[in-house]
């Protein structure tokens, strides 16, 4: 297992539709493996492939202590409307209140190549939303109004020199237990 390096804004990679994976193979359960790792250094609670620089369609979670790994995701159903605090391991110290269905279904493959359902409201519901849309070129800011994404984006102007070549450098610390809470 190893810990990837975190693409941020300004990375083409971010904004690029992701590849339907064919078959579930070693090297799809190895990049699975390598993003918990990653995301759980980063003390985030989804990370989605393009955040690492891959092409597959692959996101993994864990919310609320339990863990997801979805290859091909799709949003079968959504219901309803919550406005909620989210942030992204690819745009670091920005936050955005952002309006989502209150309650998702996915259906998607798991890391053995199964299909699977996966149902969530609230956190899950956000999460699932954030992740499926990367795979997709999209990011959180998107959802924001004009004056809203505008002072975002003046935000990350002032931080993302710290990120030389849109790399964030993850580094694992030793710290207390992963929280359920995190950015996505």
């Amino acid at each position: 297992m190893s810990i990837l390096d975190i693409r941020v804004l300004g990375d083409p990679a971010l904004r690029k539709e992701t590849a339907i994976v064919e078959s579930v193979t070693d090297d799809i359960r190895a990049l699975i493996s390598d993003m918990f790792e990653t995301m759980y250094a980063a003390e985030g609670i989804g990370l989605a492939a393009p955040q690492v620089g891959r092409t597959e369609r692959v996101t993994v979670m864990d919310v609320g202590g339990a863990k997801y790994a979805l290859i091909n995701p799709e949003i079968m159903l959504s219901q309803g409307s919550i406005r909620g605090e989210e942030g992204c391991l690819s745009i670091p110290e920005v936050f955005g209140d952002i309006e989502r269905a209150s309650i998702v279904t996915v259906r998607a493959l798991d890391e053995t190549g199964q299909e699977i359902e996966v149902g969530g409201s609230e956190l899950l519901a956000r999460c699932l939303q954030h992740e499926i849309d990367h795979l997709h070129g999209k990011l959180f800011v998107d959802y924001l109004s004009v004056l809203k994404r505008r002072a975002a984006l003046a935000k990350w102007e002032k931080i993302k020199a710290d990120y030389p070549g849109y790399v964030r450098k993850v580094i694992l610390e030793k710290r207390g237990a992963h929280h359920s809470e995190g950015e996505l």
